[in-house]
């Protein structure tokens, strides 16, 4: 009896250590390619112990194989150690390293990447695909931005909003990261960051050519910060050949994100429409009965809600004009074509997708009617 009871116990240990480490989540994240493109799902803002945030780097793995991405990078400042009493560090790798190593088990790719922490104008900026972090630590900011263009790093500006870098809570475009983009040191933006939007920054983006991001910027557990409060993590979508760093580099320096907070999608709009329409799929079309009526179910493949308003010359019959397809859920609309057509064009703005301040994308299915 005690031998059964001791496997028994090892069994359910073992069970238990497996689940543990699974990694497995429910509420993972998802969202379909677009044509030509894998769409890869990133967070390349992230801290650990070894910086300001209160993890270890093999949990910010841990995590992202959780949420199903992609890829991550783990930020560390380079100016800002408030651990190090307790974890000194001179080599400003090791949280790479340590997260390198966890990965490797997984089907995972992290990306080399520093966050430069100066006041202002400089402000804070993150540099990924670098090769040594150690060789940014310069005192002088221009300097910095040189050597990681050296290393071949794709940079961007971190949350130009945030109220100690602009007092009033819009960015502000100084003459050193003018100088930057200039120089083809400065390549990105964040229009969201943690929890906040701002529509300044979209403006930035698209009018000095910078690529599009949207992190989560975690210092605590992700659990905490987002998934306990109902959330998903911020990440930015890459729209990139192959599932690989090459592929990811070349797809962000081209500019072909777009950045995601739970139902809210902000990018360029010819990144933007590509991935609403792949989001929405027509699971049926059929008349009701004798009338011309048709009833139209759509079925989301996203893990964003999903708003829209109808844009067609033709009105909805017994549903509001604007609705929500509910992520990887269905909503069915009923559509007055007034005569029975063999296809229809569905035409819908997508209320909670931004691709210009305050300008919203129209996305528009071809969709062939079944008979009945």
């Amino acid at each position: 009896m005690k031998t059964q009871l001791l496997f028994l116990s090892i069994l359910f240990s073992i069970t238990f250590y497996a689940q543990e480490h699974s990694h497995k989540s429910s509420g993972a994240i998802t969202y379909p390619n677009v044509p030509g493109y894998k769409t890869l799902k990133t967070d390349l803002h992230q801290h650990t112990v070894f910086s300001d945030g209160n993890v270890w780097p093999t949990i910010r793995v841990m995590e992202a194989l959780r949420d199903n991405l992609d890829v991550i990078s783990l930020t560390e400042h380079i100016e800002y150690q408030p651990h190090s009493k307790d974890i000194p560090h001179p080599d400003r790798n090791r949280s790479f390293e340590l997260a390198l190593q966890e990965a490797k088990k997984h089907d995972l790719l992290i990306v080399h990447g520093s966050e430069i922490t100066r006041s202002a104008p400089a402000g804070h900026s993150n540099a990924i695909f670098i090769s040594d972090a150690n060789n940014l630590m310069d005192k002088d900011s221009v300097k910095q931005f040189v050597e990681a263009k050296k290393q071949g790093a794709f940079v961007f500006w971190n949350h130009p909003a945030w109220y100690p870098q602009s007092p009033n809570g819009n960015p502000v475009l100084s003459d050193f990261q003018k100088n930057r983009i200039k120089n083809g040191e400065l390549h990105g933006i964040e229009v969201i960051n943690a929890t906040d939007y701002a529509e300044e920054s979209l403006a930035l983006a698209l009018e000095n050519n910078l690529t599009i991001m949207g992190t989560s910027d975690v210092h605590d557990l992700i659990d905490w910060d987002y998934t306990e409060k109902g959330h998903n993590r911020p990440i930015t979508l890459v729209f990139a050949k192959e599932s690989s760093e090459t592929s990811l580099k070349e797809a962000l320096f081209a500019g072909r994100t777009v950045a995601v907070f739970n139902s809210l999608l902000v990018g360029k709009e010819e990144n933007l429409t590509p991935l609403l329409k792949a989001c929405i799929v027509v699971e049926d079309a059929t008349y009701i009965d004798n009338t011309s009526i048709l009833k139209v179910t759509l079925k989301n493949v996203s893990s964003s809600d999903l708003l829209f308003e109808n844009q067609m010359p033709n009105t909805f019959y017994s549903s509001s004009p604007v609705f929500t397809v509910p992520a990887e859920g269905t909503k069915t609309i009923q559509i007055k074509t007034l005569e029975r057509l063999d296809s229809v064009e569905l035409k819908l703005k997508a209320l909670g997708a931004y691709v210009a301040p305050k300008k919203h994308p129209v996305i528009q299915w071809q969709i062939q009617v079944k008979d009945n």
